[in-house]
């Protein structure tokens, strides 16, 4: 599916993708025009079928089309881009070891970075380019040799990149795609300013692909400045949750959360559990409450070194550890086959979070379970999570049975202002305190 529409027709079209994926959900690989080596290895992996934002991004990115994907998380976004990709660059490999960087993937997050670096080199692994990986946390010195050694693919974190190009390790001036992926958390976490001033760096003649998983306005206007009438490929609609999620929320006070997640611990024991907090110190103290109660738990957040990131997200795709606790910088970046539960331990104030955290299971196809602690205060940040999704999450008690919406607790209101006017202003706090002291007197 490879037709031309200015971006004024981007919803229309997203609508008749979403129909075309529905009603052709899957195609073979070999059905793609991929070459031979790629496809002996995606055999070899066990990939027989495209997914459908693979079955309509191939063709338009193979061509040289600029792209625009909408899609969620976990729906083979990455192999969309990096098979394609793959494919055209070995076509005209220049080899050698001055070879530049043809290919600029750029990521929000190191471990969503780690990752597509991991899926070029798998899906490459029988094509002779090379493909290297520059993030924040780790020694600058041994990236700027890998950089020297000469790559083709080169997928970086803003930050880093711009440190490397400060230090006139990398050149971009030959680069001839551009892939900006999760470019809506890349917004999040305020990397648009680096992103613009990077695109100044590449060539004007070029292709830019860029996927996300919603479509803010900035996004939008970013489209509109950097691609040249771009193929947009969408196959589910913005803020979708997968359907084979089976989503709960549990409304409890404050200080029921810590013991809930203990017992939830202890009820999925043997399984593999994600629990989003709010904040780093809330993650690292979740993380020793249930050390502290026999569960095996690690905390992953941007406090850690990369080198702590990098063990404890090995350990906990290997079983080692089977709850890991992370903030929402871990959201899009963990990609962990076999997660049987996500838990919102605290909800996030940005509702499009909780569909990137509770995509984190059910998987490949695989089902999963979803819920979400709720005290009175955080009503408000439930009901926005249920109008982005349309759904109405079914309520539990603390117990685990079901409630009512009657029974839900709320947020205390607050005190109203005394008739008369607002805050008593300081002249006349000053003046009733001689008053207040005489009675109290």
């Amino acid at each position: 599916m490879h037709v031309c529409w200015s971006l004024s027709h981007l919803t229309s079209y997203s609508r008749a993708c979403r129909a075309q994926s529905e009603r052709f959900p899957y195609m073979n690989f070999e059905s793609t025009g991929l070459s031979k080596p790629i496809l002996t290895t995606l055999q070899e992996l066990g990939y027989e079928t495209a997914t459908p934002i693979q079955a309509q991004a191939i063709a338009p990115i193979m061509e040289g089309r600029d792209v625009v994907g909408l899609a969620q998380t976990g729906t083979g976004k990455t192999a969309a881009f990096t098979l394609p990709l793959l494919h055209r660059v070995n076509k005209s490999s220049q080899g050698g070891k001055h070879r530049p960087v043809r290919v600029l993937i750029l990521s929000p997050t190191r471990e969503l970075a780690a990752q597509i670096d991991k899926s070029v080199r798998d899906y490459g692994g029988r094509l002779p380019l090379k493909s290297t990986c520059v993030v924040g946390g780790v020694p600058i010195k041994r990236q700027i040799n890998a950089i020297r050694g000469g790559v083709d693919f080169l997928v970086a974190t803003p930050g880093r990149l711009e440190d490397l190009v400060s230090q006139k390790a990398v050149r971009l001036d030959q680069v001839e795609t551009v892939v900006l992926d999760e470019a809506d958390q890349m917004l999040d976490i305020g990397f648009m300013p680096a992103i613009k001033r990077i695109l100044k760096l590449l060539p004007k003649k070029r292709q830019t692909l860029l996927f996300s998983a919603t479509m803010p306005k900035e996004i939008k206007a970013l489209s509109q400045d950097h691609l040249q009438n771009p193929v947009e490929v969408s196959v589910t609609p913005v803020a979708k949750t997968a359907d084979k999620i089976a989503q709960s929320v549990m409304h409890l006070p404050p200080e029921g959360k810590v013991n809930a997640m203990t017992k939830l611990a202890k009820t999925h024991a043997g399984k593999r559990i994600i629990v989003f907090a709010r904040t780093k110190r809330g993650a690292d103290k979740i993380a020793r409450k249930l050390v502290s109660e026999g569960v095996g738990a690690e905390a992953i957040h941007g406090n850690k070194s990369q080198g702590q990131r990098t063990r404890t997200l090995d350990a906990f795709k290997k079983g080692n550890t089977l709850v890991l606790i992370a903030t929402d910088i871990a959201a899009r970046g963990i990609d962990v086959r076999g997660i049987e539960l996500v838990v919102n331990y605290d909800l996030p104030h940005v509702a499009e979070s909780y569909v990137h955290r509770i995509g984190r299971t059910a998987r490949a196809g695989a089902s999963g379970l979803a819920i979400s602690f709720c005290t009175p205060e955080e009503v408000k940040l439930l009901r926005a999570v249920e109008r982005l999704i349309k759904i109405k999450i079914p309520a539990l008690a603390a117990d685990g049975s079901p409630l009512q919406d009657k029974d839900i607790p709320q947020a205390p209101r607050a005190a109203k202002r005394p008739e008369g006017g607002g805050r008593p202003n300081s002249r006349n706090r000053r003046r009733s305190r001689p008053k207040q002291r005489a009675q109290a007197s």
